[in-house]
């Protein structure tokens, strides 16, 4: 978005991001040189250790943060829903690759920002800098929420995370773009892979499928809406709103 327009869906997601804390002349020099980007579902944007810069605002779909083992196995540390930022750690964690990669668990569309325009803006003007700082002492929360939750958390909550893990492997290797994710596991597998009984599984899906974000069958889950379905691991869901 070259010319600094924030219209439509852009500024739905900047409005419920730590940049509408900004008004609107420093939210356009922060889009400045700025590009949407679609991402498709599995695609991997950002990998582990990369050392370039970026700052993307997610602007529809569903985008997960994860990390890697030596051993190839992953594990998720955030998913990112629209207007949550993506990258700012780049832009100071000098000498240091990124620790995290990113990809797309459906079609997404991210608002990809000039690394520049924004150390530049920051540098200069200190509400920019002050929305930047929200925006880290976020995610730090979020990272410390996140232990806790690994720790202590549901069932529901286990399932949930589970869940949409497998639907980002199935979509990278080759379930396609669709809105609707097939995840080919079985009530009892689920139930083993959580840590629970299946019994417990059972009712965690069952709760799940009256809310209308899954749909369960023998040898496999679909997910109806895997952006509702990220909303369990925060909590209770409520749809995306402006920040006051």
């Amino acid at each position: 978005m070259d010319d600094g327009t924030d219209d439509g869906a852009v500024g739905a997601a900047l409005a419920a991001s730590n940049l509408s804390r900004l008004r609107q002349p420093a939210r356009r020099r922060l889009l400045a040189g700025s590009r949407p980007v679609r991402v498709p579902a599995g695609s991997v944007s950002h990998r582990e250790g990369e050392t370039a810069e970026y700052l993307e605002l997610v602007v529809d779909g569903l985008v997960r943060v994860f990390v890697t083992a030596p051993d190839g196995r992953g594990m998720t540390v955030r998913y990112a829903r629209r207007g949550a930022l993506v990258g700012l750690v780049s832009l100071y964690a000098d000498g240091t690759g990124m620790p995290a990669g990113t990809q797309a668990v459906v079609d997404t569309t991210v608002l990809r920002l000039s690394p520049e325009v924004v150390r530049r803006a920051a540098a200069e003007d200190a509400d920019v800098a002050d929305a930047l700082l929200h925006e880290l002492a976020d995610r730090v929360r979020s990272f410390v929420h996140e232990i806790t939750d690994s720790a202590f958390t549901t069932v529901r909550h286990r399932v949930a995370r589970h869940l949409l893990d497998l639907a980002s492997q199935e979509s990278r290797t080759g379930a396609g773009a669709r809105r609707v994710l097939t995840v080919p596991v079985s009530q009892g597998e689920l139930a083993e892979a959580v840590g629970s009984v299946r019994e417990v599984v059972v009712r965690a899906l069952r709760d799940l499928r009256e809310s209308g974000v899954v749909s369960t069958h023998r040898d496999h889950i679909e997910i109806l809406d895997p952006v509702r379905l990220s909303g369990e691991l925060g909590g209770t869901w409520v749809p995306d709103r402006p920040r006051r």
